[in-house]
C-alpha cells in the first residue's frame, strides 16, 4: 500500500498520546479476569504485552508468550460492538414533578457521546462493523445512537498474527489483514527490532500519523509484514464451506441434525452475546421505588430465548431445535437475502464461548452432507 510508515514502541505511544490530545478515549486490549478485553488505554503498559491465548471449542486460556508482542493473541470474548452498540442503553428518562411528567430522550442530537479511538481492531471485527453500518444505518430507519458513536470513532486496525483454534475468517471471506474500514492499520513486527508497519486508510488517519515520529518503510519491513499475513493465513483453526450455503440451509429445514444439536445446546445465549454481528434487542421499562422516575432501556436480546419469539398466545419457537435452526439459518443464509451479505465474519467466538462446545463449522458441514435440493414451487 502507498505511503507505508514504520513506528517503533515510542512512536506507538506517541500515537496513543496524539489521539488523547485530540479528545479521544482510547480503547484497546487489556488483560482482566483471565481474558483479553477492551478497556481504556493510557500507555503501552496497559496492553497485553507478552500474552497470547489458546482457543478451542468451549475452551479459552491465556498463556505467556516467549516474546513481548503487544497484539500476539486471537479475538477476545468481545469485539467493539459493546462500545458502539451497548448491551444496555437508556433511551429516555421521565420524571414526575407534582402534576407534570417530563421526558428526556437520551443519546440523540445535542447529547453526543465522547469520541472513541479503537486500538488493535481485528479484520473480522472491522467487517462486523461494516455489517452493522449496513444493518443499523443503511436502511429506512437508522439507529441514531449507533450512528453518533460510529461517526466519531477512530479505528486503528491490527493484523491478526496468531489466529486461534476456532478462527475461520479466511474461509468466511476475510483474512488476518484488514482490507478496508480503518483510519490506520498496524502490522506488528518482532524480527529485527520491535516495530509496526503502518498503513494509512483515511485522510484523518494521515493527519494523526503526521503528528507522530515515524520513518519510511523499506523492503525488509514490507517483506516481514507480508510474512506475518501469510503465516497467519496458514494457521486458521477452522474452515467453513460457504459455497451455496444459503441453499444448503434452506434445504435442511427438516434435517434430523437440528434434533442432534438441540440435545447438546443449552440455549444459554452465549453465542449471540459474543457474536460481533448479532444486533437483536428488546426494551425494558423500569421505575424507582417512588414512582417519580422512570426509564426505558434498550437491552440486547437473543433468538435463543423462548420469549424472543413470543407473540399473542405464546412463543413461536418453544423448542431448542427451532431456535438453533433460526439462528444458524439466518446467520449464514437468510442474512444474505435480507442484507446482501453473510452475517458471519469467521471470528470463531461462538465456538470458543459455547459451554457445550458446539461448532458452527461442524454443524454447517453436517447439514451440507445431509441436505436435499430445494424443488421449485415446494
Amino acid at each position: 500500500m502507498a505511503d507505508e510508515r514504520v513506528l517503533d514502541l515510542d512512536g506507538l505511544q506517541g500515537l496513543v498520546d496524539a489521539l488523547h490530545a485530540r479528545g479521544y478515549t482510547v480503547v484497546g486490549p487489556t488483560v482482566r479476569d483471565g481474558a483479553i478485553v477492551l478497556a481504556p488505554v493510557q500507555t503501552l503498559d496497559d496492553l497485553p504485552r507478552g500474552w497470547g491465548d489458546e482457543q478451542e471449542a468451549g475452551t479459552y486460556r491465556l498463556r505467556r508468550r516467549d516474546d513481548d508482542a503487544l497484539f500476539g493473541f486471537a479475538a477476545g470474548p468481545q469485539a467493539v460492538k459493546p462500545v458502539l452498540f451497548p448491551m444496555e442503553e437508556v433511551i429516555w428518562r421521565g420524571r414526575r414533578t407534582g402534576a407534570e411528567f417530563t421526558v428526556k430522550e437520551i443519546g440523540t442530537d445535542g447529547d453526543a457521546p465522547a469520541p472513541v479511538a479503537f486500538l488493535g481492531v481485528r479484520s473480522c471485527d472491522l467487517r462486523a462493523m461494516a455489517i452493522h453500518d449496513t444493518v443499523l444505518l443503511g436502511r429506512g430507519f437508522t439507529d441514531v445512537r449507533y450512528g453518533a458513536r460510529r461517526e466519531g470513532a477512530f479505528t486503528v486496525a491490527v493484523t491478526c498474527s496468531d489466529p486461534g483454534g476456532t478462527c475461520f475468517c479466511l474461509s468466511a471471506g476475510g483474512g488476518p489483514h484488514a482490507a478496508a474500514g480503518y483510519d490506520l492499520a498496524l502490522t506488528e513486527l518482532l524480527d529485527g527490532g520491535h516495530r509496526f508497519l503502518v498503513e494509512v486508510g483515511s485522510p484523518r488517519g494521515a493527519e494523526v500519523l503526521g503528528e507522530v515520529s515515524t520513518r519510511a518503510a523499506d523492503a525488509v519491513d514490507t517483506s516481514a509484514a507480508e510474512h506475518v499475513v501469510t503465516r497467519a493465513e496458514g494457521r486458521m483453526g477452522r474452515t467453513l464451506d460457504t459455497d451455496g450455503i444459503k441453499d444448503v440451509l434452506y434445504a435442511s429445514v427438516e434435517s434430523p441434525r437440528w434434533d442432534d444439536v438441540a440435545s447438546r445446546c443449552l440455549a444459554c445465549t452465549n453465542c449471540t452475546m459474543v457474536c460481533p454481528t448479532c444486533f437483536c434487542t428488546s426494551v425494558e421499562d423500569v421505575a424507582d421505588l417512588t414512582g417519580d422516575v422512570a426509564e426505558r432501556k434498550r437491552v440486547w436480546d437473543s433468538c435463543f430465548s423462548e420469549d424472543f419469539a413470543y407473540i399473542h398466545g405464546g412463543s413461536l419457537r418453544t423448542e431448542t431445535r427451532s431456535r438453533y435452526r433460526q439462528w444458524l439459518t439466518h446467520k449464514l443464509g437468510a442474512w444474505i437475502d435480507q442484507f446482501g451479505m453473510s452475517g458471519c465474519v469467521g471470528c470463531g467466538r461462538c465456538i470458543t464461548w459455547c459451554p457445550a462446545a458446539i461448532d458452527i463449522t461442524v454443524e454447517a458441514a453436517a447439514l451440507r452432507r445431509g441436505a436435499q435440493p430445494v424443488v421449485a414451487g415446494q
